[in-house]
């Protein structure tokens, strides 16, 4: 709204937006993550798009960020079409000193690891609130799970984690429904030492479709200071 004051937090995600999107080349393959980080995103493409012309297609990992690309008119496209992206923009719910993250706070998890997985290079963009010493302290572990087989995933998750959950909508009654068709389990955990070890046990139960660990994914993490600042973090 005009006239309206940005939290400081608001400012620096709209900073990394504008930093991860400047590394978009003409003729690329963009994928485009979920979330509000996200969203700054998508909106700073657009005008890269419409002002300078730029050549682009991307590949949405959501509807959210779909119907985004649509209304910034920014070409869209699939992994079928393109496997293989030139850069992935998205954000983050943790990231820790390692750049294994915590995502799959808006539930789309499955999708967003997919596309950062086929891209040459994965940028997450956050403020400094996402930094965490240990992952998992502050949230839960995202699990999608498929409908069919969630009592048996969440009995077999109780076996480790007392506190689990499958996660219901905001206004409405029962379970969020990922773009998938599929439920999501949170599993809160209390911390995580050993983030590859805990993602292989989730993943290695039948009817998991995917956790929201992302281990050794970013190639790139460019963190909004509170003090307007933008620290770079990059994979050792």
């Amino acid at each position: 709204m005009a006239g309206l004051r940005l939290s400081w937090r608001e400012e620096a995600k709209k900073k990394v937006a504008w930093k991860a999107v400047e590394l978009v080349k003409d003729g690329w393959i963009v994928g485009l993550g979920s979330g509000s980080t996200a969203a700054y995103a998508i909106f700073f493409l657009g005008k890269r798009v419409k002002e300078e012309k730029l050549d682009v297609l991307v590949v949405p990992t959501s509807y959210q960020s779909f119907f985004l690309a649509v209304k910034e008119k920014i070409p869209v496209t699939s992994l079928d079409e393109h496997p293989k992206l030139n850069l992935t923009i998205d954000g983050a719910d943790e990231v820790d000193k390692n750049l294994n993250m915590i995502k799959g706070g808006g539930a789309a998890l499955t999708r967003e690891k997919i596309v950062g997985f086929a891209s040459e290079k994965y940028v997450i963009i956050i403020d400094e609130t996402k930094l965490v010493d240990k992952l998992g302290l502050n949230m839960p572990i995202p699990v999608e799970v498929l409908p069919f087989a969630t009592s048996v995933v969440i009995n077999k998750l109780k076996e480790t984690w007392k506190n689990v959950k499958i996660r219901e909508g905001k206004g409405k009654v029962g379970p969020i429904i990922t773009d998938n068709g599929n439920f999501i389990v949170d599993v809160y955990c209390g911390g995580i030492e050993n983030p590859e070890k805990v993602n292989n046990k989730i993943r290695s139960i039948p009817g998991v479709v995917e956790t929201g660990l992302f281990i050794k994914m970013a190639d790139l993490v460019y963190v909004g200071k509170k003090d307007g600042k933008i620290e770079v973090l990059t994979k050792t």
